[in-house]
């Protein structure tokens, strides 16, 4: 029964199948292959249940090379039963082809595309697709909100759509081996390459390309009507730009366009040019430097830092540059950078400033030639272990601060000194000794005073024990405790004025000598808790010249004579110390609280023995005598030194047998602390005191040296007050000619006490700043907010946001709106609430100095003299942007400040304002200076200056 009902359905399909066929119109017969179908044996009709049937019927035909046909084909009215047979093959054996006619197009790379919200296709070769849209076609990408595309004829439309808000979003995004750009609208050939985009977004160099219409050509340059260049990265409403009515666009290359003006705060301005060039290169390569404008009231007109760069290698650079002034002032520099990877690295500068002032002819005119030298270099610990070279010179002619226009807002024209040192040491692969060679210069502008030596050369051994035994045995045997060393130096120096120092003569004027000195030494514990230290000084100079002098009676004066040659000044010294530390506790009483657990006083006294004979004798021959008649008609004796140009001096006259006692103390507090682990902490109360003072057994008068004293204190964590002082011991009295003299009179003799202050001074610096006075906690919590970003989140996390490609435009819509002015921005705290800071520091650097001043013959007694030095600088950020920094001096002789120089700066988001003044002192000008901030602009600026020489009266 089951059977009969298949059968009959069968019956049924066939014949509305065949009526189908046969009210549809006849078409042209399908080739009918030579060879037969395969047709598999039909399986057993007990089997075939409907879904097996409804299989065969969708089965497409296995040879048949016409997808539409074969749709058609399938009506079983147009086969006989083999056929239908040969249709109904089953899907597991049946080949499979697709339905799809592909036709071969003219692309040559494969084009993928996807949405996230949605795609339409029409017929095969359209398709739209909506939110996030991406095509990729081999190195271009495009992506928008909205993206149509016609494969027939290889053209996509790309465009952004407005939001709920009525705000565009998905703007399209182009991408290419020539760079990024973001647009409006944009349309693209894939075949020609070519493309149209309106108001496009684009960064080329240091600017931003914006606006008008742009048509993309296949060889990657772009034409541009109406478009805007600007550095400013508000796109939408930029602070300043140049509108470009027609411009040509050369990826990474350049930007030429027609007539182009200028626009500031959205109103054109009268700039315009006729035509324009903006380079730009990522290359490292070799190029003009174009110079700056400016005036001067005394110079005149000038052009400034113009010139050419060299690009040589990836090494090392050059810059040479010029300036040139209407009134006849000219200039040149070479600068200069170089750096070898693990080698070294370093930099110069030379300067040439030929300066005319005045008309030629005239009274007031002058002309003045100055010259500036500065070299840095440093070499890495790695290059090399056994050589390193550094070099730190600044070396500048005595005019050369006052005449560079850019030095009188700098902190460094108000320095009195320059000094520049070169060294160069080399040490000997597995040996104790070591040479090195400097050269030095030191300047004193104030006179144009300069000393220079060079070369100084030095050879040093460090400490060896000759007689330690290779391999000992026992204990150590007393001699094996000698150690010695070895320093050797060579020095030549010339101290003269500046306009006269090539005109001295290296053999009579330079001064020069040789030090040899050996020190020998050994540390022997005696009786446990006492070092003794014998010790021996063996010295030895060497000098080119010798002078002798005698009185000539006939002309009433000193007659020197000069002989060189070589000689030998040598000497020694014995001595004899004993040291040891003795340590006092004491705990304070309970009554006065538990804070302090324990004081510690650390006293360690020094007793030494020393002795020389005396080396001004005759024996030696280091010092001369000869006599002559003074104005009164008596008969003098004087001694001198023969060798007054000594660079290492000579030894001091009369025999020494000296005692020498020094008492060092150290005092410190232990209290309890909760922020230490341990529970307590360690005060110094008095880091180091020093009291010192000698006797000499072998003088014939004044046996009594000075007392020396010296006081350090560890004030806060990083300042330590230093003190040194030196007691005078002894009474003056007037000689016969009135001048003061020292006598052999102790002061506690006199009953003025034991000694008088003669000569002390200090000298510090600190810098106060934001933290100065938190306290601990108060700063972990500044360091954790500058740890955090903005809005609380971490700066780690911020990280991941920020662009690559820097200003390139990788965001999606806020690309288009550009960054904006950073003043809208406001920095936002960790806990939510506004982080106002007001970023400030202050540092003073004081010296002071106490010595003897004039003599006071009523009391007998030197009047005190007090020096003092003080310099303050500072700077303070109000806001983010602003920014106000300042730097004097202070005179306490004049009680006026000497020096001022005041800076404002205002970084005005894509332009920097600066505004330097002078308020006070001979140098009294001002300087004010607004320009864009981008290298490529630099000449788009205004500046106006007063020079201190102009006699004008600005406030």
């Amino acid at each position: 029964m089951a059977r009969s009902h298949i059968y009959i359905g069968l019956s049924v399909i066939a014949c509305a199948l065949s009526a189908v066929a046969a009210s549809r119109p006849q078409r042209a017969a399908m080739p009918v292959p030579d060879a037969p179908l395969p047709v598999p044996a039909i399986p057993d009709s007990a089997l075939l249940d409907s879904a097996s049937l409804a299989r065969i019927l969708s089965a497409p035909t296995p040879d048949s090379t016409d997808a539409d046909g074969l749709l058609r084909r399938t009506l079983v009215g147009d086969v006989d039963s083999d056929s239908l047979a040969a249709v109904m093959v089953p899907l597991d054996t049946a080949p499979k082809r697709s339905l799809i006619r592909r036709e071969k197009v003219d692309l040559d790379n494969v084009v993928t595309f996807s949405a996230k919200d949605s795609m339409i296709m029409e017929g095969r070769n359209t398709a739209f697709m909506y939110g996030d849209a991406k095509l990729d076609y081999g190195d271009m990408k495009l992506e928008a909100e909205k993206v149509s595309m016609n494969m027939a004829n290889s053209n996509v439309y790309a465009v952004g759509l407005p939001d709920s808000t009525g705000e565009l979003i998905g703007t399209p995004i182009f991408t290419d081996k020539s760079g990024e750009y973001e647009s409006e609208s944009m349309s693209y050939n894939f075949k020609s390459q070519r493309g149209f985009i309106t108001n496009v977004v684009t960064e080329q160099g240091e600017g931003y390309l914006t606006g008008g219409r742009t048509k993309k050509m296949e060889n990657g340059e772009y034409y541009l009507q109406n478009g805007r260049y600007s550095t400013c990265n508000d796109h939408e409403h930029p602070h300043f730009y140049f509108q470009l009515t027609k411009a040509k666009v050369k990826p990474k290359s350049n930007i030429v366009t027609g007539p182009a003006y200028m626009v500031l705060a959205g109103v054109p301005l009268p700039l315009a040019v006729p035509f324009g060039y903006f380079p730009f290169s990522e290359k490292y390569s070799s190029g003009i430097i174009f110079p700056t404008f400016g005036d001067d009231y005394n110079r005149g007109f000038y052009l400034s830092n113009g010139g050419y760069y060299f690009a040589i290698n990836d090494n090392i650079d050059l810059a040479l540059t010029g300036e040139i002034y209407t009134k006849g002032s000219w200039g040149l520099t070479a600068q200069s950078s170089y750096v070898k990877r693990y080698k070294y690295n370093g930099s110069f500068n030379v300067s040439y400033l030929t300066t005319i002032y005045g008309e030629k002819g005239n009274p007031d005119y002058s002309k003045q030639t100055n010259f500036q030298v500065l070299w840095n270099h440093s070499q890495d610990s790695k290059a090399n272990p056994n050589m390193s070279l550094s070099a730190s010179v600044n070396f500048t002619s005595s005019g050369y601060s006052r005449n560079d226009l850019n030095s009188y807002y700098s902190p460094s024209f108000t320095e009195n000194t320059k000094s520049s040192t070169v060294n160069m040491t080399y040490r000997f692969p597995n040996s104790k000794w070591s040479l090195s060679t400097t050269a030095n210069i030191a300047q004193r502008t104030s006179d144009s005073t300069l000393t220079v030596s060079f070369p100084n050369l030095t050879a040093s051994m460090s400490q060896i024990y000759p007689f330690k035994r290779k391999r000992a045995v026992g204990k150590e045997r007393w001699y094996e405790k000698i150690k010695i060393s070895y320093s050797g130096q060579f020095q030549n120096s010339l101290t003269a004025k500046q306009d006269v120092f090539f005109q001295k003569s290296l053999i009579k004027d330079w001064r020069n000598g040789a030090r040899h000195s050996v020190p020998v030494s050994a540390t022997f514990s005696v009786f446990k808790y006492l070092n003794l230290t014998p010790s021996l000084q063996l010295n030895d100079r060497m000098y080119t010249s010798k002078v002798r002098r005698q009185w000539d009676p006939n002309a009433s004066a000193e007659v020197c004579d000069t002989t060189y040659g070589f000689y030998n000044v040598w000497d020694f010294n014995a001595s004899l110390s004993l040291d040891t530390k003795i340590y006092g506790f004491f705990q304070p009483m309970k009554f006065l609280g538990d804070k302090v657990k324990m004081i510690r006083h650390v006293l360690t006294p020094t007793i030494s023995i020393s002795g020389n004979p005396d080396f001004g004798s005759p024996f030696f021959g280091y010092y001369g005598k000869y006599r002559y008649m003074n104005s009164q008609g008596e008969m003098m004796e004087r001694q001198y030194s023969m060798f007054p140009n000594a660079v290492f001096g000579v030894p001091g006259t009369g025999k020494s047998g000296s005692i020498s006692v020094s008492l060092a103390n150290n005092l410190e507090m232990k209290v309890k602390s909760d922020a230490d682990s341990t529970g307590e902490k360690k005060i110094s109360l008095i880091e180091n005191f020093t009291v010192s003072q000698s006797y000499n057994f072998a003088a014939d008068s004044m046996n009594w040296s000075n007392i020396n004293t010296s006081l350090m204190l560890r004030l806060v964590k990083n300042f330590n007050l230093n003190l040194n002082a030196t007691w005078d011991v002894y009474t003056y009295q007037l000689s016969p000619t009135g001048a003061p003299v020292r006598v052999n009179v102790p002061r506690w003799k006199a009953g003025k006490g034991i000694g008088r202050l003669s000569s002390t001074g200090t000298s510090f610096s600190y810098t106060f700043n934001n933290n100065t006075f938190k306290r601990g906690k108060d700063k972990d919590k500044d360091k954790d907010k500058k740890r955090r970003g903005r809005n609380g989140y971490d700066d780690e996390e911020d990280d991941d946001y920020d662009d690559e490609e820097g200003d390139n435009f990788s965001g999606r819509n806020d690309r288009r709106r550009g960054r904006g002015n950073d003043d809208d921005e406001i920095e936002m705290g960790a806990d939510g609430y506004m982080d106002w800071s007001v970023p400030w520091n202050l540092t003073f650097n004081y010296s002071v100095n106490y010595g003897y001043g004039a003599f006071n013959k009523q009391k007998m007694e030197y009047d005190g003299r007090i020096t003092q030095n003080l310099s303050f600088s500072g700077n303070i950020q109000p806001t983010k942007n602003w920014n106000f920094g300042f730097s004097a001096s202070y005179n306490f002789d004049t009680h006026k400040i000497a020096y001022m120089n005041c800076n404002i700066s205002r970084d005005l988001h894509c332009f920097t304002m600066t505004a330097s003044f002078v308020p006070v002192g001979p140098y009294k000008s001002y300087n004010f200076h607004i320009s864009v901030k981008s290298s490529m602009l630099s000449d788009l600026k205004y500046d106006k200056r007063s020079s201190f020489s102009n006699g004008i009266r600005w406030y």
